[in-house]
């Protein structure tokens, strides 16, 4: 049997925050966002909006396109950096508000990389596993409960959203995922960090106004990683898929930053017709981004049977990789 990807769904909070909302805020301006990063405005969650929120609409909507029912679902897996809580898991919580019953279901953490590293840990399950039929991989964040909003370097950069993505084992022979890569380096770790809120840096009384829960980030350096580690890990894929880049019908990479995302494009030799961009909508909003794209591509029925999809993403920790998908 195959597993294939049937369905795909994806959420954004109503409100919109503009650049020049920003300008209000911070000491920025809309040519200076814009030149630098390629984004016009972000999505923003309501105060009483969780990440589990978002995730639930985004997995109705990615199951309503599968035409599969919540109680179909064996397995639950969310990629987020920015969970409900730390216990229970916003899997457990996604799990409860669809009223799927019981399933395997749990969180992982690989940030910006979480489609990545999520479409291979659930390909991987169902693989191995008879008992899992059909599955929901969902990346949800609400990044504006971790942003600074008095430090102008990141809190341009981010935004809230979900999407959820179908699986399923289906009789076809062939897999939906074609190849994937995976990798990680532990020693940039410190460039983008939260580094409060966990065991080493409790939120106490006396640092509370340091903003320890917030993203800190050396854009710089991750911008010279982000490109070099993104186009090796898409030829890794396409070598491991059997493919040329003239084989690919859409390029989708993590949506951080314009100039990355032109770089990547470039080096690879993908025209840029056949690049996915939509950070002028939604900015960064890591777990999510690729999830964004590809259900407005699918919906707008520019994604094809056949076609062959290259994914990539470069996320904290640092962790990046890519994926070649068939539809």
């Amino acid at each position: 049997m195959g597993i294939k990807i049937i369905g795909t769904g994806s959420y954004v909070p109503e409100k919109i925050l503009t650049n020049f909302d920003l300008e209000k805020i911070v000491d920025t301006s809309d040519e200076w966002i814009r030149s630098r990063t390629g984004m016009v405005e972000r999505r923003i969650a309501r105060d009483d909006e969780t990440t589990s929120d978002m995730g639930t609409e985004a997995a109705k909507r990615a199951l309503e396109m599968a035409n599969v029912a919540p109680e179909e679902i064996d397995l639950i897996v969310v990629g987020t950096i920015t969970p409900d809580m730390h216990l229970p898991t916003t899997a457990c919580i996604i799990q409860n508000k669809l009223k799927v019953g019981i399933a395997t279901c749990f969180d992982f953490q690989a940030a910006c990389t979480g489609f990545i590293y999520g479409i291979e840990i659930v390909n991987a399950l169902m693989k191995n596993n008879r008992s899992l039929k059909k599955a929901l991989l969902i990346g949800t964040e609400k990044l504006s409960s971790v942003t600074d909003w008095n430090d102008r370097n990141t809190c341009v950069l981010f935004g809230d959203a979900a999407g959820a993505v179908v699986f399923s084992k289906t009789l076809e022979p062939e897999d939906s995922v074609l190849s994937s890569v995976l990798h990680a380096d532990g020693r940039n770790g410190d460039i983008l960090t939260i580094p409060g809120g966990g065991c080493l840096n409790p939120i106490k009384a006396d640092n509370i106004n340091d903003s320890l829960h917030c993203i800190r980030m050396e854009g710089n350096k991750v911008f010279k990683l982000a490109v070099n580690a993104m186009v090796g890990a898409c030829k890794e894929a396409l070598d491991l898929a059997h493919l040329s880049y003239s084989e690919i019908s859409w390029l989708i990479p993590h949506q951080a930053n314009m100039r990355i995302i032109k770089a990547i494009g470039s080096r690879l030799d993908i025209p840029i017709e056949k690049v996915c961009i939509n950070i002028e909508k939604y900015g960064n909003t890591s777990a999510c981004t690729i999830m964004l794209a590809l259900d407005e591509l699918v919906r707008s029925g520019k994604v094809n049977k056949g076609d062959r999809v290259l994914v990539t993403a470069f996320g904290g920790g640092m962790t990046w990789g890519a994926a070649v998908l068939k539809w």
